[in-house]
C-alpha cells in the first residue's frame, strides 16, 4: 500500500509543474474574469460593484450583436470550408509521388509560418493594387459588402497549408491493400475516395473541423490586422476587446467574453463527440 502511494506521489510530482502553469496562466485568470463579468468594473478603478445579471441583459439587448454574430458565423463557415476543402484537395493531389513534390509541399506550407503582420501587409498590397489594376476589382477591404470576404480569403490562404499537412499525414496511415482490394472489386478512383479515403480519414476530420470552427468563432487577429469599414468585419472577439480596453467597460466585456467561451466550448465539444463516433477502425 505504501509503495502504491509512493509511486502515485512520484507520478504527481511530474504533473505538478504543468498543473501550476495551467492554474497560473488559465484557471485563475478565468475564475477572476468570470467574477468580473458580474460587476461594473471599468478596468482601471480599484473598486467595483456587483450588478448581477445586468451585463447579460445589456448584452442580449444590444442590436449590434446580431450583425456581429452574423459576421462571426459567416467567417467561421467559409473559413472552415475553404481551409478543410482545399487542404484535403491538395493533400490528395500530393499523395502520389512525383518530381518536385517536396518543394511544392514546402511552398504551400510557407504561409503557415509567415507572421500575421507580413501576411496583412501582403494582402493590403494585393487588395489595394493588384485587384484594381490587374483584376479590375475595386478595393475589396474598402467596401462593407466585400470586406469580410477579404479577411476570409487572407485567413484561408495562410492556413490551408496546415490543413493540407494534417490530411496528408492521415492519408499516409491508410493501408495500400485497402485500395488494392477496392480496385479488384471494380471501384473507380472517385468511388475509392468516397467509400475508402473519406471514412478512413475520420480521425483527421475529428481534429481539423472542430479546430477551425473554434478558431473561426474566436477570430480576432486577422480582423485586427486588416479590418473593414464600420462593423462590416467585426467579430465577437473584437467586440469583447473593444469593451474591455478602449471603452473601459471591463465588466460588460468580460460577460461577452464569458458567453463567447461557453459558445466555443459547447460547439467544439459537441462536434468533436459527434465526429469521434463516426471514426472507423481498420
Amino acid at each position: 500500500m505504501k509503495r502504491i502511494y509512493r509511486d502515485g506521489l512520484v507520478k504527481f510530482t511530474f504533473v505538478l509543474p504543468a498543473l501550476l502553469l495551467f492554474s497560473l496562466a488559465i484557471l485563475i485568470p478565468f475564475v477572476k474574469g468570470a467574477n468580473i463579468a458580474f460587476t461594473n468594473w471599468n478596468g482601471i478603478s480599484p473598486t467595483y460593484e456587483y450588478v448581477g445579471l445586468r451585463n447579460l441583459r445589456l448584452l442580449f439587448s444590444d442590436l449590434d450583436m446580431l450583425e456581429i454574430i452574423g459576421n462571426t458565423l459567416q467567417y467561421t463557415l467559409f473559413y472552415t470550408l475553404f481551409c478543410n476543402g482545399f487542404g484535403l484537395l491538395l493533400a490528395v493531389m500530393l499523395a502520389s509521388k512525383f518530381k518536385g513534390e517536396n518543394f511544392i509541399k514546402s511552398a504551400l506550407f510557407m504561409p503557415v509560418i509567415m507572421s500575421l503582420v507580413l501576411t496583412a501587409y501582403i494582402f493590403s498590397y494585393v487588395y489595394g493594387t493588384v485587384f484594381p489594376n490587374v483584376l479590375h476589382i475595386s478595393g475589396l477591404m474598402g467596401n462593407e459588402k466585400t470586406a469580410l470576404w477579404g479577411v476570409i480569403l487572407m485567413a484561408s490562404w495562410k492556413e490551408i497549408g496546415l490543413a493540407m499537412v494534417i490530411y496528408y499525414a492521415g492519408l499516409q496511415t491508410i493501408p495500400k491493400d485497402v485500395y488494392e482490394s477496392s480496385t479488384i472489386d471494380g471501384a473507380t478512383p472517385a468511388r475509392q475516395f468516397v467509400s475508402v479515403t473519406l471514412p478512413l480519414l475520420a480521425p483527421a476530420f475529428t481534429y481539423c473541423i472542430p479546430l477551425w470552427i473554434g478558431n473561426g468563432l474566436r477570430m480576432f487577429d486577422y480582423v485586427f490586422a486588416v479590418g473593414g469599414p464600420g462593423r462590416s468585419t467585426q467579430t465577437i472577439a473584437q467586440y469583447v476587446y473593444q469593451y474591455v480596453f478602449p471603452f473601459n467597460k471591463a465588466g460588460y466585456g468580460q460577460m461577452a467574453g464569458l458567453i463567447m467561451f461557453i459558445l466555443v466550448m459547447g460547439v467544439t465539444v459537441i462536434l468533436t463527440s459527434i465526429l469521434r463516433k463516426r471514426e472507423v477502425e481498420y
